[in-house]
């Protein structure tokens, strides 16, 4: 059986409460991320993120909730590819592991291996950004990847 969820681990130099909220906070997340967050992310809430730099909208709806712990949202309707993605937050003394797991991908999809490896790739950059972003204050990395 084919595993359909990649996985994505970085060790972020900030307690967990600033990295929760860097995410979650519409106010943050174009700092590092989407260019904008329509609203503050909660649990039930349909949240449109856009990439204004790809001509992008996409909307997700936040599952789960636990304050600097865990945040699950799907996304991906827009393109008739749901996926779930789990955030996890693991504090210990000054820092953060963060890990993020995108499942449900679709295992007979013969472009399977190239979607996964571009999530994994995204996610990698967008967790380096947000590093970048909560331990040094940059928010010039988001949005420089060249497609």
């Amino acid at each position: 059986m084919i595993n359909t969820s990649v996985t994505t681990k970085l060790k972020i130099n900030q307690p967990a409460h600033k990295v929760f909220e860097a995410i979650i906070s519409p106010t943050e997340i174009g700092n590092y991320w989407f260019s904008s967050s329509s609203e503050r992310w909660g649990v039930g809430k349909r949240i449109t993120l856009k990439y204004d730099e790809y001509q992008f909208e996409g909307v997700i709806t936040v599952l789960e909730l636990e304050a600097s712990k865990k945040i699950v949202f799907v996304w991906g309707e827009e393109q008739g590819e749901v996926t779930m993605v789990t955030i996890t937050l693991e504090e210990s003394e000054k820092e953060t592991i963060i890990t993020v797991v995108e499942s449900g991908f679709n295992a007979h999809d013969p472009e399977i291996v190239v979607k996964m490896m571009g999530q994994k790739e995204g996610w990698v950059y967008t967790l380096t950004c947000l590093k970048g972003y909560v331990e040094n204050g940059i928010s010039t990395l988001r949005a420089s990847l060249i497609h």
